[in-house]
C-alpha cells in the first residue's frame, strides 16, 4: 500500500477505534464480513473502516461449514462457498477503494483553480493511489471467479447466495470488466494532474 494512502487509513482507523470497546469477538471471515456495511452517505472514515474490516476477512480463516451464509451440504459446495466468498471480497474491496478516491478526485481542472492546486494535487495524489491498489484486488477476483467456475460446478449453483453466483457471472463473462473502468478512471485522473501541473500560480 502507498505511503500516502497508508497514513490516512492508520489514522483514521486510529480516531474509529479509539475509545470503544466491543464485545463482539472476529475470528472468521464471516464474522468480519459482517461488520462491513455502507451508509447512506459515506465519508473517507466510512470507506476506511470497511477496508480494514474487509482486509481482515481476507486474512481470516473460514469457519466451520455449519455457519457458513449459506445452507451447504457437501465438500464441493464447501470448496465453490469459499471461492465466491473470495470473489465477494475482492470485489466490495475494489468498490471502497473506488469510493474512497473519489472523494479526493477531481472531474477536471478549471482556470480559477490555479490558487490552490497544490492542495487538489495532493488530494489526486490519494485518489491515484486508491485507485491503483484496486488493481491488485481485480487480478485476485478475476482468479476467484474462474477457479468457481470450472466445470465440476458448472450445474451447481448456490441459490442462498445468488448476488455472489451473478459476480462470479459477471465477471467471467467480461459484464464486468474493472480494468477497463479503472484504466479509464486514471487516464483522466492523470490528464488532469497534467492540466494542474501546467498552471501558473495566480489569484482570480
Amino acid at each position: 500500500m502507498k505511503k500516502g494512502l497508508k497514513k490516512i487509513i492508520l489514522t483514521a482507523l486510529l480516531f474509529i477505534t479509539a475509545g470503544t470497546v466491543s464485545a463482539y469477538v472476529c475470528k472468521y471471515k464471516e464474522d468480519y464480513l459482517k461488520l462491513y456495511h455502507v451508509h447512506y452517505g459515506q465519508e473517507s472514515d466510512d470507506c476506511i473502516e470497511n477496508i480494514y474490516w474487509l482486509e481482515q476477512a481476507v486474512k481470516a480463516d473460514f469457519a466451520n461449514p455449519l455457519y457458513a451464509y449459506t445452507k451447504i451440504e457437501n465438500e464441493q459446495q464447501w470448496e465453490k462457498y469459499r471461492y465466491l466468498f473470495m470473489l465477494h471480497l475482492n470485489l466490495k474491496l475494489i468498490e471502497q477503494h473506488l469510493r474512497l478516491g473519489r472523494i479526493y478526485d477531481k472531474s477536471a481542472a478549471y482556470f480559477y483553480d490555479a490558487p490552490y492546486k497544490d492542495e487538489y494535487l495532493r488530494n489526486l495524489k490519494t485518489a491515484k493511489e486508491a485507485y491503483t491498489l484496486c488493481y491488485t484486488y481485480w487480478e485476485e477476483a478475476k482468479l476467484w471467479a474462474e477457479k468457481a467456475n470450472v466445470g465440476k460446478f458448472k450445474f451447481m449453483f448456490l441459490t442462498g447466495l445468488q448476488n455472489w453466483e451473478d459476480e462470479r457471472e459477471r465477471v467471467c463473462t467480461g459484464k464486468l470488466d474493472y480494468q477497463k473502468i479503472l484504466d479509464r478512471e486514471l487516464t483522466r485522473l492523470n490528464r488532469v494532474i497534467d492540466d494542474l501541473v501546467a498552471m501558473e500560480n495566480k489569484t482570480y
